[in-house]
């Protein structure tokens, strides 16, 4: 969960580097630093911290070099120090960056250590750097050390090296961890994420599972795992340099909570009829496989777990087809049992996200098969939409917030555009097509609601616990209010379904405990008021979201927020934005870091 970028050019590439490494702090901001190359000397500068700590040091003075690589760090193997920060480097002449973790570091560093090499780190990628270097003093050749480097390597890894003795050569690869190559002009680069480098070209390769590049600022040559030359298709991307930036807002989390409305649009769109969810948007197949669909099991994680949970109400519900969701950390721990023509379906926002991938890997494995593998993403040539049969982009456009916003509600509608596609009544179908197609006009209603929210959240500044509560498939949506709630904040926050509270979170309820409920107009109702009223009756704060026919009004002891009314079918996305704008302004006043908070990374690509 870090992120790399590399460059060979014929032009200083230190700012591109910088610069890069801006552009992928959401993917980790513990320390950052970078390696030059030049005239046949290796430089290497570091910081703790994010990626100003290592601009300031920059500052020092000038750092030529037309090689270089980069990386800005999200710890896994040892604690945040300088000595821990990439890139880690090998008898002052090979420098590494990685991406990624090394499962067998302890044998090689016993081995390289009786060889002689000396360990300043407590990383696993230092590993990584002698063993090169090792290789290197053998062959003499940069690539062909690298590939036999990563021959003796267990695990996942994105990696880019350089050496002070090829001034012009870096050599990346990957095996379960992103890189993508940048096309350009007298250079060429590497990076974790496309976004890196789109102030230099907008031309990218997708570098496949076990693909291994070499490149310098004329040419480069991509071999994949068994060594052989390949071509890759060069694509270019569709995305903005603005779409990577805040565009005004204070935040990236509250531009992508307002760009909310566009994203859902961008959903639906090409993919729904005045009448109908068409199957065939996404495949030819895909109206044939759905029509044999018996079972279904979700795979995820995080939020994305939760988007999976609230999905299962609307599949059982509509169209009548068992569905269970699984975290993708434990599914393949244990032995599923998978029933007769079941969709296997994946959701994940960076389609590289390690436990899901080794989860839809290992049901492609087993020999009681699954009929067919469904991704459900938002990045498209990744590791997840490449190894699925089939494929639904949630077109949500670059999420740079580390606690996730659009990309989540863009997975809810994906979701609930797939229960329309499963459902075989035509009339049910074409209710549910009129509906989607208002979804992003109902969210644009509830972002009205900003600063109302902005004033309530004041409440919450000196609390240190919150419950949130909700029924149905609004529980799911009180568990990712909870998790952003406590993401950004640092307010502890749990979610429990309403009518659980008599068994046993009563227990925690007194003035200083705020009780957040989801209360849309719904076949619940009735039973979530009488939950509200054992708060009241045990002296808690309620602050509730309430549709406004709900008859729920502010009150002694509870807080009521009138919300638009919306079909019962929409109220999962639509509750999704206050509780988003809920955590975002409770962060602000209490002074944390909103897109960045402490020990989390956007893309998880660690076990």
């Amino acid at each position: 969960m870090c992120g790399i970028v590399g460059a060979s050019a014929q032009r200083n590439v230190e700012p591109i580097l910088l610069e890069g490494l801006r552009r992928l702090e959401y993917r980790g901001y513990d320390s950052a630093g970078m390696a030059l190359v030049d005239e046949g000397v290796l430089d290497r500068v570091r910081a703790v911290g994010k990626v100003q700590a290592l601009a300031d040091k920059l500052e020092d003075g000038p750092r030529p070099g037309t090689l270089g690589v980069a990386h800005t760090r999200w710890a896994t193997h040892g604690g945040v120090s300088e000595d821990n920060a990439h890139p880690h480097v090998s008898s002052d002449r090979v420098a590494v960056v990685h991406n990624g973790i090394i499962e067998n570091f302890e044998p090689l560093q016993r081995r390289l250590a009786a060889a002689g090499y000396t360990f300043t780190s407590e990383t696993d990628t230092e590993v990584v750097a002698h063993l090169v270097d090792s290789h290197l003093a053998e062959s003499g050749d940069l690539s062909t050390a690298v590939r036999a480097a990563v021959s003796e390597l267990d695990g996942a890894y994105a990696l880019a090296v350089v050496c002070r003795d090829d001034p012009h050569t870096l050599v990346a690869t990957r095996s379960g961890s992103p890189l993508v190559l940048g096309v350009g002009i007298g250079e060429h680069f590497v990076a974790s994420d496309v976004a890196a480098l789109l102030p230099v070209t907008r031309n990218f390769v997708y570098l496949e599972e076990g693909d291994l590049v070499t490149l310098t600022p004329e040419d480069y040559t991509i071999r994949d795992g068994n060594g052989a030359v390949v071509e890759r298709p060069v694509k270019e991307s569709g995305l903005s340099i603005s779409a990577t930036e805040k565009g005004g807002y204070r935040h990236f989390m509250l531009k992508e909570i307002h760009e909310q409305p566009r994203a859902l649009a961008e959903t639906w769109q090409g993919r729904v009829t005045a009448r109908d969810i068409l199957a065939s948007s996404i495949g030819p197949t895909a109206e044939e496989i759905f029509g044999r669909v018996e079972a279904i099991h979700i795979v995820a994680c995080g939020t994305s777990h939760h988007a999976g949970l609230v999905a299962r109400y609307w599949i059982e519900a509509m169209s009548r087809i068992p569905c269970n969701v699984e975290l993708a950390s434990e599914y393949r721990y244990r032995d599923p049992v998978v029933p007769k023509n079941c969709l296997f379906v994946t959701l994940s926002q960076s389609g590289e996200t390690a436990d899901t991938l080794a989860a839809l890997r290992y049901a492609k494995s087993r020999e009681d098969g699954y009929l067919a593998t469904l991704a459900i993403c938002n990045k498209p040539e990744t590791s997840l939409t490449r190894e699925s049969d089939l494929v639904m982009m949630t077109r949500a456009g670059p999420e740079i917030g580390v606690a996730s916003t659009k990309a989540f509600t863009t997975q809810l509608l994906c979701l609930l555009l797939l229960t329309g596609m499963l459902d075989r009544r035509p009339d049910e179908r074409a209710a549910l097509a009129a509906n989607i197609r208002g979804v992003d006009t109902a969210l644009a209603a509830v972002l009205e609601l900003d600063e109302a929210i902005r004033k309530l959240a004041e409440e919450f500044v000196d609390k240190q616990h919150a419950l949130f509560l909700g029924r149905g498939p609004m529980y799911p949506i009180a568990m990712e209010g909870a998790l952003k709630l406590k993401e950004i904040s640092y307010l502890h926050a749990e979610a429990y379904a309403a009518g659980e509270l008599k068994h046993g979170p009563l227990a925690l309820v007194d003035e200083n405990m705020p009780v957040i409920a989801i209360a849309p107009n719904n076949e619940w109702l009735e039973k979530v008021k009488s939950n509200l009223q054992e708060v009241r009756a045990r002296g808690g704060k309620l602050y509730v979201f309430a549709d406004a026919e709900s008859g729920l009004n502010t009150g002694p002891g509870i807080t009521v927020l009138d919300m638009p009314h919306v079909d019962d079918i929409l109220a999962p996305i639509a509750y999704t934005v206050p509780l988003q704008l809920l955590a975002y302004h409770v962060a602000v006043a209490k002074g944390t870091d909103v897109d960045q908070p402490r020990n989390l990374a956007k893309s998880v690509t660690v076990e």
